[in-house]
This record gives C-alpha cells, structure tokens and sequence, in this order.
C-alpha cells in the first residue's frame, strides 16, 4: 500500500527558539521510542552537516526541524534523555545529530536489526515494504537538501521517513526476540553508542578515485597537491569537492601534467566550467609537485598495520592462507545458520589478523581473549570463538 501522506499532514518547519520551545515540551510530554533522522547535501556541500532532522513520537506527533536556523539542540536532548532514539542506518546520522547536540544514550537501529535477521535488503524503504506492507517514496534522498526554502513534496518525503519508524522498530524487535537475536542486536547498538569518534584519515588524497592509474611518487606528489588545493577551496566556498573539480580530472592532470595554460584547458577534464573557473590554482599546484625535491614527494603505498592484502597470502605464507580459508569457511557455515551476513556475524578484519597471526595454542578460550581484543562483541565470540579455533588448528 503507498504511504502518500502523513497522518497529521506535513508539519511546518521549526526555525525559532519558541517554535522549538513548544516542540520540545511536545516530545517531552510523549510517550514510547523516537524516531530520528536526518538529511544532509551529500555532493552538494562540504562535509556532511544535518539540514533538516525529522522526529516522531507517540502523542507528540512529528516535528521538522531546521538545523541551521536552529544549531542546538542539547535542550531536545535533555528532553529525550531517558528515551530509546530509533534510526535507520545510524552510523550515517550520528555524527551530524552530535554536532548540534542529539546524541542518544539508548538506540535501536533499524537496518542493523534487519542485517541480524537475515533480510535481503535493508534499505528503509524495502524494510517499510517488507515488514510493515507499505511503500515509501524515495525519490529525494539525493536532493541538495541545503536549498531554501525547502519544497512541499521535499518536506513530505522527510516527515514519511519517521512516519511508521517506530512500528517498524517494534515489529523488528518482536523478531528478534522470537529468533533469540534480541540480546545480540542490543550489544550492537550499545556498540555503536560507546564507539569513539573516527580519528581523522592519514593522507585522505590516497582515497582519490581512480589513482591505481598514477605510476610514479611525482605523479602522486601532483594528485597530492591538487587534492588538497581542491579541498581548501570547497571548504571556503562551502561546495562539495567533486563539483569543484573531479577526482577524474586530478588523476588525468597527474598522469598528463600540464606546463602551460593552454596545456591545462586542453585536457578533456579541464571543459567543465567548474573545473575552468579555478584553472590558474590546478596549475600551481602542478608546477609546486614538479619542483618538490625527491624527499618531500609521497611514496607510493603507506605500510599498514595489519596483515597483508589476503590475495598475497598464498604466496608469503601458504600456511596462513590456508588458516584464513577455513576461518572464512567456517564463519561463513555459522552465518548461513544464523540467517545473517557473514560480516554482521565478525568483523572480516578481525579473522584475517587472526588467521595471519594466531594465539600459541589456538584454543576456544584464546581466540576469544583475541577476539575481544580487536573489537569483537561477545555475543559474536560466543558464536565463532570454537568453530574458528578449529579451523586454526586444522587448517
């Protein structure tokens, strides 16, 4: 059935401090779990700041909230100090709540608990369908949601987003609680709670798309120095940085270095107006790579600090190889088992340090000491701890 409307309509959005007085009495006044969710400018603007955050909750019905008229929130927070935040795909909007100031002391995240189930899809819209029978519209999720005014059908879209939220969370809670996964769907949300912030990437412009193609440390000095001049620039002019200038054009500049003006604009990636209107930066930036002396230009892999990539294993060490096989089988066997994708059941990073380097005896109580050491929940280590100690031993 298509969900087209909400029941009480479209709230207005909130953009004063009285309109958020009221609304914070509302939400404090009502009663059971609140939905959450947040819209960003994801390719618009730069980083990934909240522009509008929907809320619903049960005999306060649903508010609008416009986190730029209205940059803090910690007054909502007190308010819903005590209540069970519902969000979908939570790791996506918590670092933008934070940021003005909603920052949930008990979650349930409605994707991660259809992982745990087992369901094929986990987008909010398929699990809306699949669980509660209702379709949603999602045909604004990459909208810029910075504009303003917000348009009608825009607003109507965000306020369906926590519209049957929480029916869905109960629906998924009483399933889990049939499959005996409830306990391990809480570990994991409290996992997500206690998590520390993400410290900041080492050299983020290795991550330029397309940058296998770049050969050499000068070439890479080039996609280092463009990447951070186009950086500065969307900072400044507060632009997503692919619509300043693409990841494909720093990889042809650094592939095909400019040395004049006319050199520059002749590249095919130098026709786009946006990539033109800062051309005169994208050719220093070439010029400082080419002058910078050997030492200063970036090598061309950072040593990591774990294992090898699992494809040279074979080669380095065939034994290892061998223990990293009949980890992956036997997780994979238990995940099947359990109904829930390998990758929810332990974290793949952890069986591969495992599996490279394991404990002296490789009993069920020592790969679970390590286990908890790089991260793994217990329920995960009550499950996985024997079978992979076995696939150690045996490989």
């Amino acid at each position: 059935m298509p969900l087209l409307e909400p029941r009480e309509g479209v709230p207005p959005v909130l953009t004063t401090a009285a309109e958020l007085d009221r609304a914070i009495a509302a939400f404090a006044a009502g009663t059971g779990p609140v939905a959450v969710d947040a819209e960003r400018a994801s390719g618009y603007r730069y980083g990934q700041r909240a522009y509008l955050i929907q809320l619903r909750r049960r005999g306060a019905g649903s508010a609008l909230i416009d986190p730029i008229a209205l940059p803090d929130l910690s007054g909502l927070d007190a308010a819903l100090a005590d209540a069970e935040l519902v969000l979908h795909a939570a790791n996506q909007d918590l670092p933008c709540l934070a940021e003005v100031g909603l920052v949930p002391r008990r979650l349930f995240d409605t994707e991660l608990a259809g992982r745990l189930l087992g369901y094929p899809r986990v987008g909010l819209g398929s699990m809306v369908e699949n669980v509660l029978g209702f379709l949603l519209e999602k045909g604004h999720s990459a909208a810029d949601w910075s504009t303003r005014p917000l348009p009608e059908d825009w607003l109507k879209y965000a306020a369906l987003d926590v519209e049957l939220l929480v029916e869905l969370r109960d629906a998924l809670a009483e399933r889990l609680a049939e499959t005996g996964k409830l306990a391990w769907a809480l570990e994991e949300f409290a996992a997500i709670l206690d998590a520390p912030p993400k410290p900041p990437r080492a050299d983020p412009w290795r991550r330029t798309s397309g940058i296998h193609k770049v050969r050499n440390r000068r070439a890479l000095g080039i996609v280092r120095e463009l990447w951070e001049t186009r950086d500065r620039i969307a900072r400044e002019r507060d632009l997503s940085p692919g619509r300043v200038l693409q990841d494909a054009a720093i990889v042809e500049l650094a592939t095909k270095p400019p040395r004049t003006a006319a050199d520059l604009t002749a590249l095919p990636s130098m026709r786009n107006r946006g990539a033109r209107r800062h051309q005169a930066q994208w050719l220093r930036a070439v010029h400082r790579a080419r002058a910078m002396p050997d030492r200063e230009l970036p090598e061309p892999s950072v040593p990591g600090d774990g294992p090898p990539p699992a494809h040279r294993w074979a080669e380095r060490d065939p034994v290892a190889a061998a223990r990293l096989a009949a980890a992956r089988a036997a997780v994979t066997a238990l995940a099947d088992k359990h109904e829930m994708p390998a990758e929810n059941l332990v974290q793949p990073d952890a069986v591969r340090r495992l599996a490279w380097t394991p404990p002296g005896d490789a009993s069920a109580e020592a790969v679970g000491d390590a286990l908890r050491a790089l991260g793994v929940r217990e329920w995960q280590i009550g499950l996985v701890a024997e079978p992979v100690a076995a696939a150690l031993r045996h490989p």
